[in-house]
């Protein structure tokens, strides 16, 4: 399948709002993606989870109590359950069809964190015609590979976390990885910090993927993997990656329409 290629076409480095910017306003909130896009941000970052009757929602955890105001797993509740909860004991939990129909103009990387989310995904980015605005990421190389297999068009998929292994502890794979990379249409790697050497890196722009890494909220994170060469920056404080970046002529607003 070919790759999506439209959604890493912005000027780079890339700058993704983690959860919607998760230092400012509730994670995963209405609040939290509204003030981002506000900012000028064109990439913002979220979860994925599946309730029992088959919604796809904007939340990372598994459980809802760890951010909302009741409890319960969210794979065992009907969406009419889970919209009831409130983040912060005060925001609404989106959905994640509402929030790619609400904001058009922007990109999405989307965290799958259940194996709910696999069926109900081409639906959605069907209904909202998002496929060349996605990028499908995973903790679970299955669950990545399923998803990328259930898909009728292509998106812009991150590597397994099996492939990021190889690329950090094999060293350099040759045009063997590349050309299996390329096959399933993976495109970039996202990787925490620690994995985001000067090596890896170099190793995975060497196999054509970009690099964007995650969750750097500190000035010292974010210019380290600025300056080794990192492709994108994950950040909960989206206030200050914007001021980095405008600070070495690397901030590239989104254009309202």
């Amino acid at each position: 399948m070919p790759v999506a290629a439209p959604y890493l076409d912005h000027p780079g480095p890339l700058a993704f709002a983690h959860r919607g910017g998760a230092a400012h306003n509730p994670e995963n909130s209405w609040l939290a993606f509204e003030y981002a896009a506000r900012l000028g941000y064109s990439y913002l970052e979220t979860d994925a989870r599946s309730t029992a009757d088959g919604k796809l929602i904007a939340f990372h955890d598994a459980d809802l109590g760890r951010v909302t105001d009741r409890g319960g797993q969210v794979r065992q509740l009907t969406w009419k359950e889970v919209s009831a909860a409130r983040i912060g004991g005060s925001e609404e939990i989106p959905l994640l069809e509402d929030l790619l129909g609400s904001f058009p103009g922007l990109r999405f990387n989307i965290d799958l964190k259940d194996e709910g989310t696999i069926a109900p995904l081409a639906g959605v980015l069907e209904r909202t015609a998002a496929w060349d605005r996605v990028c499908v990421s995973s903790f679970s190389g299955a669950r990545l590979l399923a998803a990328q297999r259930s898909l009728h068009q292509p998106v812009c998929l991150a590597v397994t976390p099996a492939a990021i292994a190889a690329v950090r502890y094999l060293g350099f794979c040759g045009k063997g990885m590349a050309r299996g990379l390329a096959r399933c249409g993976a495109v970039c790697a996202q990787v925490p910090r620690q994995i985001a050497t000067r090596g890896f890196i170099r190793r995975s722009h060497a196999l054509g993927l970009d690099v964007h890494v995650w969750t750097l909220n500190t000035r010292e994170e974010i210019e380290r993997a600025l300056d080794l060469g990192a492709d994108g920056v994950m950040t909960d404080d989206v206030v200050l990656l914007r001021d980095i970046l405008a600070e070495r002529g690397q901030w590239h607003p989104r254009v309202p329409a």
